[in-house]
Parts: C-alpha cells; structure tokens; sequence
C-alpha cells in the first residue's frame, strides 16, 4: 500500500491530506492540527474519481463545513472555559 500526506490546497498549510492507494481502490482522510495541541479528523472518503484528479467538490463543500464547525465548537469550548 502507497501512502502519502501533504496540506490540502485551497484550506491552508494546515489541513493535511492523507491518500493511500491500494488494489481496492484510493481512499483520503482529512485532518487538521492548527487547532490547539489536538489533532481533528475532518473526513474520510474512498475516491470514486481515477486517480490524479482532485478531491470531488461535494467532498471539498464538506470539508469547508466540516471545518467551519470545528472552528466554531473550539472557539466556543475556549470561551467557555476563560
């Protein structure tokens, strides 16, 4: 199995990607450690597209969702514990 990690374009340097290809097929999870300490997953897929095309945009929409919640709850979480 071929894996790799590198900064999803468009999300900034730190949102990572990680792809792993396989005979079954191309799967990507998304993670985030610009947050605090912790590290959040964002989202986990199996890419339907051949390879070397970029991330579908319905999974990219759900990512910047996904995202904005995260930040949303954190900094709720922060303010809450001043």
């Amino acid at each position: 199995m071929s894996v790799k990690a590198k900064p999803l374009l468009g999300l900034g340097d730190r949102v990572m990607e990680i792809a792993a290809h396989d005979a079954s097929g191309t799967y990507r999870a998304v993670y985030t450690v610009s947050i605090g300490d912790s590290i959040y997953a964002i989202h986990a897929f199996q890419k339907k597209s051949k390879a070397g095309i970029a991330t579908p945009k319905s999974e990219m929409e759900l990512i910047r969702k996904r995202l904005r919640q995260l930040h949303s709850e954190v900094k709720s979480a922060e303010k809450k514990s001043s």
